[in-house]
């Protein structure tokens, strides 16, 4: 694993010397969040030694490291899903490429189904705690003490800090935000309407199939995360809906602004 840290990190350095302080990464239909950052280098991840590469519409699979709001920043442009066919090492290789390129903080963005009834569609959630159903686990394996512990304490994953900041930026731009607990699956099936009941029962707000693996490695890494989740469905298991990918992408797009405009305040 460090070895192909090492070499990463070594070919993005060919790319561009910046110094990272954060890394976002941008889910479905999100790309266009970092809007007017000042970009120095923009990778293709197929270009980037061990790097997953993203199949699926709405990722478009580009590394950026630039300038915004006046933080400089390493920007996944679309994330690797476990059920496109990756290891959940493989998945996590890049929060450990950002880590290794300085970055001390990092910001999950996601589209999520709702499973409280209290969320919209188009609401942002910010993620306080998180339930993990996935199958395979990223720390799962040789432990590299270097890159952090065997056992890693998960009682505060998410940053409370920019949490409580988030949701008070929110309110002052009347943005409706809340927090809650996000469930990681698998995928890459949406949840059946009895699916959707239990999610809630365990405690879950919103259900995603992807960031709870990243988030593991991050607080493995010792990041500060911050994550916030754009609800695209209403997952009302009484009712009759069908959810789509792109109809996913249309409403996480639609939301994007008011998720920037969060984020920037934190950074």
């Amino acid at each position: 694993m460090l070895e192909k840290i090492t070499e990463a990190v070594g070919f993005i350095r060919t790319k561009s010397a910046l110094s990272v302080h954060s890394g976002i990464i941008l889910g479905s239909g999100l790309g266009d969040l970092v809007e007017g950052m000042g970009v120095e280098a923009e990778v293709d991840y197929a270009e980037i030694p061990h790097f997953p590469i993203s199949t699926i519409p709405g990722h478009s699979g580009k590394l950026m490291l630039g300038t915004w709001n006046e933080k400089n920043f390493a920007v996944m442009q679309g994330r690797v899903h476990y059920y496109e066919g990756y290891s959940s090492q493989q998945i996590t290789f890049p929060v450990r490429v950002i880590k290794a390129l300085g970055a001390k903080e990092i910001f999950l963005t996601n589209a999520s189904g709702g499973l409280n009834p209290d969320f919209k569609s188009g609401d942002l959630m910010i993620v306080e705690d998180h339930i993990n159903l996935n199958i395979d686990h990223p720390l799962r394996g040789k432990n590299e003490e270097s890159l952090g512990p065997r056992f890693p304490d998960q009682h505060q994953v998410y940053d409370k800090s920019l949490i409580s900041k988030g949701l008070e930026v929110a309110a002052k731009k009347n943005i409706t935000c809340h927090s809650g607990v996000y469930v990681g699956v698998t995928g890459p099936a949406y949840e059946t309407p009895a699916e959707y009941r239990y999610l809630r029962m365990i405690g879950g707000d919103a259900v995603g199939m992807s960031t709870v693996h990243e988030a593991i490695v991050a607080n493995h890494c010792g990041m500060r995360i911050f994550c916030i989740s754009v609800i695209t469905n209403e997952g009302n298991a009484k009712a009759s809906f069908i959810v789509s990918h792109e109809g996913v992408i249309d409403a996480a797009q639609a939301a994007g602004r008011n998720m920037a405009l969060i984020i920037k305040e934190l950074v």
